[in-house]
This record gives C-alpha cells, structure tokens and sequence, in this order.
C-alpha cells in the first residue's frame, strides 16, 4: 500500500533508556550501574567493589553464554528492570574467539585486511537486537559499561589532537554509538596552572581532581552524546547518580529520596 499523509503520526521518546557509560578504571562505573531501577548484571568482568551488592548470573565466560543470559531475560519470569553489561571492552576479546570459532580461524587477525573485524560486526549486531528486544518487549533500560582510553582523534577541521574515548575497536564502537541514547563520561575535573621556574621556564600542572562529574555532551577532550538535553556535566555523587540523570530520561519517577530533597530545597 502507497504511503499518504494519512500515515503521519506523533510520536515521542518514552522507551527506557539504553546508556553507555565509559570511565578510568575505579571511578564508579559498576556504582553508578548498579545505582538504576533494579539492575540484573551481565559480568565479563568482576568489576564491582567491596561491599557492593549485584545480582548477576555470575561471570560469563564467553558470547555464547552473554547470549544465552539475554534470553534467559526475555523469555523467563523476572522483575529486573534494567541489564547492565559490565563490561564491553572485556567482552570484545570473547566475541571476537566466537567470530574465529565459527569461521574455523586461528584468530580475528587470521583473514587479513580487517576481514576478521568486518565479520564480527554482525556478532555486535546479534547482542544489540537481543538488548533492544530486552527493551522494546520487556520495558528493560540498558547500560554498557566500559573503560576509557586516550586516543588520537583525527578531525578534519584542524590538527589531530587527543581525546578520552571507549577502549574498543573503532568498528565494533560505531556500531555501539549508534544505537545508545546517552554516551556518559566520568572523570574527575582537573585544570591545568603554569607555575614560573625562573629564566623563562615554565611548568605546568593539573590542579584539582576531587569532584567526580558524569560528562554528557561531547568535547575536543571526549567522546559524549545524549538525546535527552543534559547538560554537557553534572556532579556524580555516590548514590546519586542515577537520579541526577533520570530527571531528564522520559517517562521515569523519580527516586523517592530525591523527591523528598528536592521538596526540603
């Protein structure tokens, strides 16, 4: 059937969330992960800290049973509301064995010319429709978690700098960046002073590095995205994080502390 404008439809975005959330190593990943409506880890990692409490299917120790463990959550019984994959970085190295596996090769590198990495985009690929199924069919958020690097960024516009962005192959990290709502950074906020050494020597220092902030919009320095209109940082305190987001997700009710605070203000 022809389309017309009779098919014109309003919609909006009230689905939940599907969140990429990339730091340094120890800078709360894990804590703000576990901090979303009642989170159900996939671990490639044994990344959360002492004392803390998740519920997980414990460490999962290749693509085959990450995939199994999302369709244990979309067929079965739960009341999980968000699955947070701990983490991306340290599941590449499991798919890309399955993708060598499978095509009977020694390693991804095997084939030569980036073929091993062309083949591994529809393993990527796999894992976002079953988490997109996860989301669109059982109302579940999504949360990936990674580690940070420092990579040299290539921008036509001017000369080539360095930026804080997602420890995975540039492949398998577009295919990821496309389809998240939100791409968060944490890092601490630091300056850079110059101190005079005398006889025109100067040295230069970061300063700062005690507030922790969750950044959402891109910079020359990171790599960042949101769809939700958060301001480019906001302060990421223990147990405060997830609400200090929410507040611009659609459709969330906000944490009842948070609401009580608030009213107090």
């Amino acid at each position: 059937m022809a389309l017309s404008l009779k098919n014109v439809k309003r919609v909006s975005a009230s689905q939940p969330p599907r969140v990429l959330i990339y730091a340094p190593p120890g800078l709360g990943k894990t804590t703000l992960g576990n901090e979303f409506p009642a989170p159900i880890f996939l671990q490639t990692e044994q990344g959360e800290g002492t004392g803390m409490e998740l519920d997980t299917f414990g460490l999962l120790n290749s693509y085959t049973q990450l995939i199994e463990a999302v369709g244990a959550l979309y067929s079965e019984e739960h009341q999980f509301q968000t699955v947070v994959l701990d983490s991306l970085d340290k599941l590449e190295p499991l798919l890309w064995a399955a993708v060598a596996n499978d095509h009977k090769w020694d390693s991804i590198e095997s084939p030569g010319y980036g073929k091993g990495y062309i083949a591994a985009d529809g393993y990527w690929r796999n894992l976002i429709e079953g988490l997109n199924a996860l989301r669109n069919d059982r109302g579940m958020g999504v949360v990936l978690l990674a580690h940070s690097a420092v990579e040299r960024f290539d921008d036509p516009r001017t000369a080539s700098y360095s930026r804080f962005d997602i420890r995975l192959h540039k492949r398998g990290q577009a295919i990821i960046e496309d389809e998240v709502d939100l791409i968060a950074f944490i890092n601490f906020e630091a300056t850079v002073k110059e101190e005079d050494q005398g006889f025109n020597r100067k040295r230069s220092h970061a300063e700062g590095g005690t507030q922790r902030f969750i950044y959402c919009e891109g910079r020359p320095s990171m790599n960042a995205k949101n769809r939700y209109g958060i301001p480019h940082k906001i302060p990421f305190k223990k147990g405060e994080g997830y609400a200090a987001l929410s507040k611009f997700f659609p459709n969330v009710q906000q944490p009842a502390q948070t609401v009580q605070n608030e009213a107090a203000e």
